[in-house]
């Protein structure tokens, strides 16, 4: 019993490591929480206490009734302003990779996803503009600029080999840039008053991080201690707080404290010390010098590793598969009445539902084509313009972003914030399956074409 018990533990949990490490994996827990959301914000006997419990505060006071310091957040904001700065800082991490030494960091490599990201960002923000300029709804522009890779990418995984692996790697280099275009946005123009007091204590511990990274310093925790820091001045500076983690994202040192040789040199030195000390029928662990030995090799395959990586590799899966999740159940819970599921009732929803719709398939289709016909870009190895217009048209997923932009945009009026997620969701769930047509489409075109040519 107890053999088949740990047979059956094993395999569950053999099936729970191939499910996390799926590409599709985040998307799919995205969506389920998306639909949890729903439910409980539209049945009667679950949306009073869901909305309760996201304006439930979490308070923290030091003194006696808070004298010495009191800071308080509702549940909802905790999220939104808190959890999500890790969300942000990851995406940081992500971003400074992809310019160092990924798809970002070459000229040749980046000027397609860069031209693509441009038109994607530009043409749907004009289409908003031009149903809602000078309107109630006019400081929305930017919703329908943002790309979900998280959605995006797991529609495409979904898909299987259907999509090539290139437009998969050129879409998740889109995104990324959408991203930085993004987050660019935010702290420009939905940044509203500023604390310059807050702002020059900011630029005091950037400095203390820069001085940091000069002196060598690879452990996790001082980093951990001044981004707390950073991220409480920016909440109270003006500026949203999510960008602090983008900004320190951009300071974490990415050099490894041990260069390659130096690891090969250390790591033969510890196995030879591990063979050294062996002692036939002595485990691991009644060796207390293999034991030692085995220490020194994690810390020096650590040191060997830059903290940024580490820190990406430690944090993506509680984004991924936490703190993403919660973000879509305290934020995609809005009422679905009839007339909110139009989203051409309004001039709101029509500015979001075609700028994410057509604004951005349009905008990163021609920008791709000019790039392509002026030179200045080349198209992902063995792909043509067919296949690219269906992912191109999942570039029109903006959930998560573009809710948030939704939120910033116009705080303080929640009928205009839920009937804007609505308008989300619709547009983002129709261009999934835009997309998915399309690609589907064009694989079955070029099945047909193959089988043409070798009759």
């Amino acid at each position: 019993m107890t053999t088949r018990t740990t047979s059956i533990g094993r395999r569950i949990a053999e099936r729970g490591r191939h499910f996390v490490g799926a590409p599709w994996a985040g998307g799919v827990v995205l969506m389920i929480f998306v639909v949890a959301a729903l439910l409980l914000a539209n049945n009667p006997a679950t949306s009073g206490w869901y909305n309760t419990i996201l304006q439930t505060p979490l308070t923290l006071s030091v003194g006696e009734g808070g004298h010495v310091f009191d800071f308080s957040l509702d549940i909802e904001h905790f999220i939104n302003d808190g959890l999500m700065v890790v969300f942000f800082f990851v995406v940081g991490l992500e971003i400074k990779r992809e310019l160092l030494v990924g798809r970002l960091s070459s000229v040749r490599q980046a000027m397609l996803p860069i031209a693509a990201a441009i038109g994607g960002m530009v043409v749907p923000a004009a289409i908003y503009a031009a149903f809602n300029t000078g309107g109630d709804y006019s400081a929305g522009w930017g919703i329908p600029m943002a790309t979900d890779i998280a959605f995006a990418i797991a529609v495409l995984s979904l898909m299987g080999d259907r999509v090539p692996t290139s437009l998969k790697v050129f879409l998740t280099a889109l995104a990324i840039v959408d991203d930085l275009g993004a987050i660019v946005v935010i702290a420009i123009f939905y940044t509203y008053k500023l604390n310059w007091i807050c702002l020059a204590l900011i630029a005091v511990l950037m400095v203390a991080l820069w001085l940091m990274r000069r002196a060598g310093v690879t452990r996790v925790l001082p980093y951990l201690l001044i981004a707390a820091a950073v991220w409480f001045l920016f909440y109270e500076s003006g500026i949203h707080a999510t960008i602090s983690g983008v900004i320190m994202a951009m300071l974490i040192p990415s050099k490894p404290a041990l260069s390659k040789k130096m690891f090969l040199h250390r790591q033969n030195q510890i196995v030879e010390d591990f063979r050294f000390h062996d002692r036939d029928g002595v485990e691991v662990l009644q060796n207390e010098e293999q034991h030692e030995a085995l220490l020194k090799l994690k810390r020096t395959a650590t040191d060997a590793i830059g903290l940024s990586r580490r820190m990406e590799h430690m944090l993506h899966p509680w984004v991924t598969f936490l703190i993403m999740p919660l973000f879509a159940l305290a934020n995609a819970g809005v009422g679905l009445q009839a007339e909110a599921l139009n989203p051409f009732a309004t001039t709101l929803g029509t500015g979001i539902f075609l700028g994410l719709v057509v604004g951005k398939p349009v905008g990163i289709f021609l920008a791709s084509w000019l790039a392509v016909k002026c030179r200045v870009a080349a198209l992902p190895d063995g792909v043509s313009w067919t296949p690219l217009i269906g992912v191109v048209c999942m570039g029109g997923i903006g959930f998560t972003m573009s809710i948030f932009i939704d939120t910033l945009a116009f705080a303080g009026n929640a009928a205009t914030i839920d009937a804007a997620k609505v308008s989300i969701l619709i547009a983002s769930a129709s261009a999934a399956v835009l997309g998915w047509a399309v690609v589907s489409a064009s694989g079955s075109l070029r099945r047909r074409a193959g089988a043409s040519r070798a009759i």
